[in-house]
């Protein structure tokens, strides 16, 4: 006979499973219905296609993170001069390129080809991609592939994100035992890519929209109730730096239209500075939603309470410290526009 807890422990996993679920289908719908279909970084609409992983992300965070993710991996495809292949119709691509500690994957030559073995984590859309794009190491070399999915070797572990936060993304370790590989581009190319940086403001653009949902609480009741003059000042404050990070998303793809190819070398520290402005605006209006409304929404709109679990599950992308002390060494090495002449 379960206990309560255990019993509670099994309802909490079915919701989980339920959530997957539906995010998957409407990936689905998404790639059926065009909806992945996006401009590509620097080509003369790159805020379109930011302002779409904002819209994905207001609806749903771990849906935001399966279409960005798709969209990045044609992305990267085009940029590396592998289009995607023409038989793909209806394929839905992840990128996986996560390398924490304590985590390997190994590729080796095999014949004409590559084969990959280890354990791969984080890999988003682990059980509803057909395709991935893929870090492996061969050596000390840092290799990008495009791997099926669908290969019997790929095993992903359902037990190994077992966190309420993003639980809808499908965000699972993956274990690969001799899985065949096609390389894409020349060792080190994924990360040396003006894409990469680009790709990186994308992910921004969606931590916007998911900070943009959280925010929608709080606006929602400053219309709904009299809320007291402490709770609009968290409105206002709330207001002030979404409407500063739309203004730096804009201003950022213009940048990217202009130079695509990154000819003056800028790309890598406008995204560090704007994936820290999002990153920063994230806490804030975490914070302050949750000093305006206290714990009623948490507790009773289960919405809310989703949107706050994955974004500030989400937003951990970026690296706190570490990436403003890169920031801080580029802004140091450049001239920055605030500079003294």
């Amino acid at each position: 006979m379960s206990s309560p807890v255990m019993a509670r422990s099994a309802s909490v996993g079915a919701d989980f499973e339920g959530q997957r679920r539906r995010v998957a289908e409407e990936f689905r719908h998404m790639g059926g219905r065009g909806e992945l279909e996006l401009p590509l970084p620097g080509s003369g609409r790159t805020r379109a296609r930011w302002a779409a992983f904002t819209r994905w992300a207001r609806r749903d965070l771990s849906l935001a993170r399966l279409g960005e993710g798709h969209a990045d991996a044609v992305a990267i495809l085009a940029e590396l001069g592998q289009a995607v292949p023409a038989d793909a119709a209806g394929a839905l691509w992840g990128v996986w390129a996560a390398e924490p500690p304590g985590y390997a994957l190994q590729a080796r030559r095999s014949g004409a080809g590559w084969v990959l073995s280890g354990v791969k984590p984080f890999c988003s859309g682990a059980r509803v991609c057909t395709d991935a794009l893929v870090t492996a190491r061969s050596g000390e070399r840092r290799r990008l592939f495009a791997v099926d999915v669908g290969h019997p070797g790929l095993l992903p572990r359902p037990d190994s994100w077992p966190a309420p936060g993003m639980a809808g993304s499908d965000t699972l370790d993956i274990v690969f035992d001799e899985v065949p590989a096609v390389e894409v581009g020349e060792p080190g190319a994924y990360l040396e890519r003006p894409g990469f940086h680009h790709g990186g403001i994308g992910v921004a653009a969606c931590w916007h929209g998911g900070a943009a949902r959280v925010a929608r609480t709080l606006l929602t009741a400053s219309r709904t109730w009299d809320l007291d003059p402490h709770a609009l000042a968290h409105l206002g404050a709330v207001d002030c730096r979404l409407a500063a990070v739309e203004t730096l998303l804009d201003e950022a793809a213009r940048a990217v239209d202009a130079d695509p190819t990154d000819e003056t070398g800028g790309a890598r520290l406008r995204a560090m500075r704007v994936r820290a402005a999002v990153e920063d605006a994230v806490a804030e209006v975490l914070r302050r939603v949750g000093r305006a409304l206290g714990a009623t929404p948490l507790g009773h709109d289960a919405e809310h309470a989703r949107a706050v679990a994955d974004l500030t599950v989400y937003v951990r992308q970026h690296h706190g410290e570490r990436d403003l002390a890169a920031l801080g060494r580029a802004a140091s090495a450049a001239r920055p526009s605030w500079e003294d002449a």
